[in-house]
């Protein structure tokens, strides 16, 4: 692979010092995002790892000093790292970063264990030691191990700052896009408020339990949240069918069942756990009004992905977890409008990865304009 710094034909100078400046193999914040996005998609591909150091220098008490420790680490980096490894500026004047690109790893610990020591020598024999005490290196593999405990996100935030960055810089549309979230919720709660009441009085009528379904979902970045729907299903049912049925979905081995129009359906058509109401409900889709509340709490969009459960995202490829880190999940989306369930695992994925590199505030509401008919249709809806 050539050079990150000369692949990218474009190099920013770091610092005023004349010295620095000769150093042009350093990336400017931007490029060094870029570097790091451009890695995580190499690595979607060849399965081969990589690891992103951070020196954390703003524990310095002036710039002064910060300056001058800074240029004591960047040309040891430079002159220490492979042409395939990428030097650059995680945040200007005070985080440098270093991409170690193709990791061969048996095991998380131990490489985070060799360069550690590897990269302090590095630094020991090129700062005197009080410098060395006011930096701070720290680790991080991509892929991650995704932790699903609920104790915090699953995905790490240090690995995509090229999609914060994003997010930051469409402020404007991001806000536009909640305002429709918070003022479509609410008119919608309030337009659909009888027929909620008749729902809730129908489902508890036909089956015992609670009329809300609670489950613990993934939202964007890993974070997790508690899911509303009505109940569609009987009482303490066993998830294991649905368990296994992902499963065999997400690995390309389900062939799809089949419809009456004789068009194959990816998902399960005659599941034994739905109750007779909760089987019109989810025909018609009302089984998901509820999270209407999980949109004005923030945790949803009108116009997203759908969130997954723990389990499903355990059996994901790394390239599938972009669907979750790219956007918020929503109640409708792409996937929604174009075939629902008739649609194959990887083409629902490739469809929300389509929403979020195309999203705008017009998009979302041109697929919110298509979604009543798609619902009334009931196309792929089980």
């Amino acid at each position: 692979m050539p050079k990150l710094a000369r692949a990218m034909n474009t190099i920013e100078s770091i610092e005023p010092n004349a010295a620095a400046q000769r150093d042009s193999n350093v990336l400017s914040e931007q490029m060094f995002y870029r570097a790091i996005g451009l890695e995580r998609k190499r690595t979607e591909r060849s399965g081969k790892p990589f690891l992103l150091m951070l020196v954390d220098a703003g524990s310095c008490t002036s710039s002064q000093k910060r300056s001058k420790l800074l240029f004591g680490i960047l040309s040891p980096l430079v002159h220490c790292t492979r042409e395939t490894d990428a030097v650059g500026w995680y945040e200007k004047d005070l985080v440098v970063g270093v991409l170690f690109t193709d990791i061969d790893t048996q095991g998380k610990a131990s490489v985070v264990a060799v360069m550690l020591a590897r990269m302090s020598e590095v630094l020991r024999n090129h700062l005197d030691v009080e410098q060395f005490s006011q930096i701070t290196l720290s680790f991080h593999l991509f892929p991650e191990d995704w932790n699903q405990s609920g104790e915090e996100p699953a995905s790490n935030p240090v690995l995509y700052p090229d999609l914060l960055r994003r997010d930051e810089s469409a402020q404007v549309p991001r806000v536009i896009k909640r305002a429709i979230d918070v003022l479509g919720g609410s008119l919608a709660l309030i337009a659909f408020s009888p027929i909620i009441l008749l729902i809730a009085i129908a489902i508890k009528l036909s089956s015992k339990g609670p009329v809300f379904f609670q489950q613990e979902r993934i939202g964007q970045y890993g974070a997790m949240f508690t899911f509303l729907k009505f109940r569609s299903m009987h009482l303490n049912n066993d998830a294991t069918i649905h368990k296994e049925y992902v499963k065999l979905l997400i690995s390309g081995e389900v062939a799809g069942n089949g419809s009456d129009n004789g068009e194959a359906v990816y998902k399960i058509t005659n599941d034994p756990r739905i109750t007779a109401v909760g089987r019109f409900l989810r025909r018609a889709s009302l089984d998901e009004l509820p999270q209407l509340f999980n949109v004005l709490r923030g945790e949803m969009s009108l116009v997203g992905p759908r969130p997954p459960v723990a389990y499903e995202v355990e059996g994901y490829d790394v390239w599938h977890r972009r669907r979750i880190l790219e956007a918020k999940p929503g109640i409708t989306g792409l996937w929604q409008v174009n075939g629902r369930s008739r649609v194959k695992f990887d083409e629902m994925v490739r469809l929300d990865l389509q929403y979020a590199r195309t999203w705008s505030p017009w998009l979302d509401l041109k697929i919110l304009l298509r979604t009543p008919g798609a619902v009334i249709s009931g196309d792929g809806a089980y």
